[in-house]
């Protein structure tokens, strides 16, 4: 696939919806699914994967506990990368940028808007921490849903980020791997594009 379509717009953001269109046709499930990728102060770098979330006109945000490995991590370094790869349409999407954190209004909306049992996880759940076994998280579900028979309270920890993005890179594969690459960078509130080599 030729990468004439990149040339058609100079909004990174509208090319992203499109490809995201695209991949929620032909990916088998979470098509959303990111390699979100932090870093301590130090650079040790960690990565783990993520869905990524459209909120309002923020394309890159996503949900966690904010006291986890991911959470403190951006705590003390807010920046981020992320990385889409949609392996039935031989593409990928590179992000980079600063961390900001959503709204409590937007985090409330989207908490209250997931499952009941999905809720009552979160709530729950000491992310990133030791758990001594599978019985013990199944046991803190069972009381915390006996206790909340009502609406789940969002728990103070579990927070919502945008990545703001700062280079936005689309990837389309290529024959003998000379891949077709083009950089948005953004430079004075405006997007310039140029093409990488493979």
């Amino acid at each position: 696939m030729s990468g004439v379509e990149i040339f058609a717009t100079d909004d990174p953001f509208l090319l992203f919806d499109r490809w995201l269109e695209l991949a929620k046709q032909s990916e088998p499930n979470d098509p959303n699914a990111v390699a979100l990728a932090t870093s301590t102060c130090d650079g040790r770098p960690s990565v783990r994967m993520v869905l990524a979330k459209h909120v309002g006109d923020q394309r890159f945000c996503f949900f966690t506990n904010a006291d986890s490995k991911k959470g403190t991590q951006l705590a003390l370094n807010p920046r981020a990368a992320m990385c889409f790869h949609w392996k039935s349409l031989r593409r990928q999407v590179r992000v980079e940028g600063t961390i900001t954190e959503l709204s409590g209004s937007d985090v409330d909306a989207y908490f209250h808007s997931r499952s009941r049992a999905s809720q009552i996880g979160a709530a729950v759940s000491q992310q990133s921490r030791t758990l001594a076994s599978r019985a013990e998280l199944e046991e803190k579900v069972r009381l915390f849903g006996n206790e909340h028979d009502g609406e789940i309270p969002r728990p103070s920890y579990w927070r919502g980020f945008n990545l703001k993005a700062e280079t936005i890179e689309f990837w389309i594969d290529g024959a003998n791997r000379l891949h077709d690459r083009f950089l948005f960078e953004l430079e004075d509130d405006r997007w310039r594009m140029s093409r990488l080599y493979p």
